[in-house]
């Protein structure tokens, strides 16, 4: 199992996962899953597939000697390990995952849905690690999965075209202790809300008008290479839907 591997292989991390419980949000007729990753093919030739059919092929990028590891079993028990934390005063390797822009990615102000299993410790938070998002905050758009530095808690961002800053909804819950977790944001209307553990754990009220439309890639594991707001734990079942 994925999780059981990761357990054993992931330094400094222990605990079980947690079960699904009831209160998932019911998708709506309409949501449609338009990207997912499972990393259960590691990555060929520097590139990890989408098994949706409807995403964007992921390239991994590094700098500073930074390696994405897929560690677990070959028959279907991978999962993404990034980069370890690093002192600040040594270069620090970094690795993140890019996907070109697609219009199911740009969902305007209809339902959408990201969501990700997290794997990660306090101390391997630093600043607020982005876990995945498309659009960054000051550029017209975006919607953002990311863990606050201070007390570890899932935190949903969006931003929309035409508005200055954005509407942010945190977890009443810590999600850095070392356990699986699955994170899952939602923008439905005039709410925004995340869910940790199939569990709502937070919303936020939006304007209905909203929209979230840009033409940067979606990003996995870090914004991009030139702030400290890297992802260091590890990750699995990468996924959004759309309504």
């Amino acid at each position: 199992m994925k999780i059981a591997i990761a357990l054993a292989l992931a330094a400094g991390i222990a605990g079980t996962a947690t079960p699904a419980l009831a209160d998932t949000p019911a998708p709506a007729a309409t949501i449609t899953l338009v990207a997912r990753y499972t990393f259960d093919a590691g990555a060929t030739n520097g590139q990890v597939p989408d098994s949706s059919g409807h995403g964007p092929a992921l390239t991994v990028r590094t700098v500073d000697n930074g390696v994405l590891r897929f560690p677990g079993a070959a028959t279907g028990g991978r999962y993404a390990a990034f980069p370890v934390v690093c002192p600040v005063t040594t270069p620090c390797p970094r690795s993140l995952l890019e996907g070109a822009s697609t219009a199911d990615l740009n969902p305007g102000n209809r339902t959408f849905r990201w969501s990700a299993r997290v794997l990660i410790n306090k101390d391997q938070v630093k600043g607020s690690a982005n876990i995945m998002q498309k659009g960054v905050a000051g550029t017209g758009s975006q919607w953002k999965m990311q863990i606050g530095a201070t007390q570890g808690r899932a935190q949903c961002v969006i931003g929309g075209v035409g508005l200055t800053g954005g509407y942010l909804v945190r977890s009443a819950t810590t999600v850095a202790d070392g356990r699986w977790h699955k994170v899952l944001c939602q923008r439905s209307g005039t709410a925004l809300s995340v869910y940790v553990d199939d569990v709502l754990k937070g919303t936020a009220t939006v304007p209905a008008t909203l929209s979230i439309s840009n033409s940067l890639p979606i990003r996995i594991g870090g914004p991009n290479f030139k702030n400290g707001d890297m992802y260091h734990g590890l990750l699995d079942d990468v996924y959004a839907e759309l309504g």
